[in-house]
């Protein structure tokens, strides 16, 4: 799996570069700031949509729609397996990643 992550690791570290090296100061601050901007709404709307789907299945067990076995539920057990990590993983992470 380390293997796999070097062409991602690569475009990151060099893509600045590049980018400074050939465009220019003005092009690596707007692919800077662009990033930054990009990355914040990125983390924002995963975070509050991992939270959304983990309230959904908790409003359905509580009776809403069906309740618990019914298929509006197995529905909300599947949003919120995928929810899980977005809330609890990749919006934190993306918050680090804006940072450095």
């Amino acid at each position: 799996s380390l293997r796999e992550m070097i062409a991602p690791g690569a475009l990151v570290i060099l893509t600045p570069i590049i980018t400074g090296f050939f465009f220019g100061v003005h092009a690596l601050t707007g692919l800077l700031a662009g990033s930054l901007v990009s990355s914040v709404q990125m983390a924002i709307s995963a975070s509050n949509t991992g939270g959304a789907w983990d309230n959904a299945k908790k409003l359905i067990e509580s009776g809403v729609h069906g309740g618990k076995g019914s298929e509006p539920h197995k529905a909300a057990v599947v949003g919120d397996t995928v929810g899980d990590p977005l809330k609890d993983t990749s919006g934190p992470a993306l918050n680090i990643l804006m940072k450095l």
